[in-house]
């Protein structure tokens, strides 16, 4: 089974053989948001193959947990959810109707705040690995708890090679509220995580302190969203989000500390394959020492789904 669908700027193909012994699966899908020159910069979102239960490839880390993605305008998304694709390697384990585990080892990636130590470089000792456990029931929702373990490690001048545990908690869910209202919650806790965060555009997973030693960064992130539909055409979602990092005492004092974000929106589904939406954002950030901005934003969006 042959499947092409395109979305907005994403493109998907998905290949699947149920009626052969261990069903294989391809699916790929890019889109054109990434970091390189031109206007649309060509970006792998997902690239992997899949026989029996077991996936090998890019897609979705085993410490996110996808569905509980607020329904927003703004393509960015709240400052606080788990969001990161990798390559990796990941084992489904179905525990009856409603209970699966899944275990996997990710590409690992040391994102150390080198600040006092301008040539120190990070390394890679080991791949990241993790496991979720997964309850999920037709017409109520889904609980994910997930884990992950990380080696995050550093060459400095003066110390050489450093290693320290970087580990993580990641509670989320996605549940039916009243009539065809939804919600989604997520709750983030561990040391060295910021990697995992949607937030991560500076290296946060790891710093030092005043003697040079490398220390991961604790870090807690709270996310929330509620979509509530007004009819069978209309919606709106409000979300929020916040993280906050307690930061080494080499970070400068401009380094990332702690964030709020919340948003409104008002969507039409004009057509099945066409949506308009309109949002209001607000963010306000605080640095390691004490200064803080806010800002508000309106956006609009539409999405147009070429296949059904």
């Amino acid at each position: 089974r042959f499947n092409i669908n395109a979305k907005g700027s994403q493109l998907k193909i998905d290949v699947r053989a149920p009626e052969v012994p261990g069903a294989p699966r391809f699916y790929y899908e890019n889109d054109f948001y990434g970091s390189g020159g031109g206007e649309f910069p060509y970006r792998i979102r997902h690239l992997y193959g899949q026989y029996y239960n077991i996936i090998v490839g890019q897609t979705f880390s085993i410490f996110e947990d996808p569905d509980v993605w607020p329904d927003t305008v703004d393509y960015e998304g709240p400052n606080s959810a788990i969001f990161a694709r990798r390559p990796l390697i990941r084992y489904l384990q179905p525990l009856g109707k409603e209970w699966q585990l899944n275990f996997g080892i990710e590409q690992p990636e040391s994102e150390i705040d080198t600040t006092g130590d301008e040539e120190a470089r990070s390394i890679n000792n080991a791949p990241d690995g993790g496991v979720n456990a997964r309850w999920e029931r037709e017409g109520v929702g889904h609980v994910q708890v997930a884990t992950i373990l990380r080696s995050i490690s550093v060459d400095d001048s003066t110390h050489g090679k450093q290693s320290r545990l970087g580990w993580g908690f990641n509670l989320a869910s996605g549940l039916n509220a009243w009539g065809d209202d939804t919600w989604q919650g997520q709750a983030t806790y561990g040391h060295g995580l910021f990697r995992y965060s949607n937030d991560d555009f500076t290296n946060n997973d790891a710093g030092f302190d005043h003697s040079g030693n490398l220390e991961t960064i604790p870090y807690l992130g709270l996310m929330m969203g509620y979509t509530h539909q007004w009819s069978p055409d209309w919606r709106s979602t409000a979300s929020g989000g916040y993280v906050h990092l307690d930061n080494t005492a080499a970070q400068a004092d401009d380094a990332y500390h702690q964030t709020e974000y919340a948003s409104l929106n008002l969507i039409y589904q004009f057509h099945k394959r066409l949506s308009i939406g309109v949002e209001t954002l607000y963010g306000h950030r605080e640095t390691k020492d004490g200064s803080d901005g806010d800002v508000v934003r309106f956006t609009a969006g539409l999405v147009y789904t070429i296949f059904d």
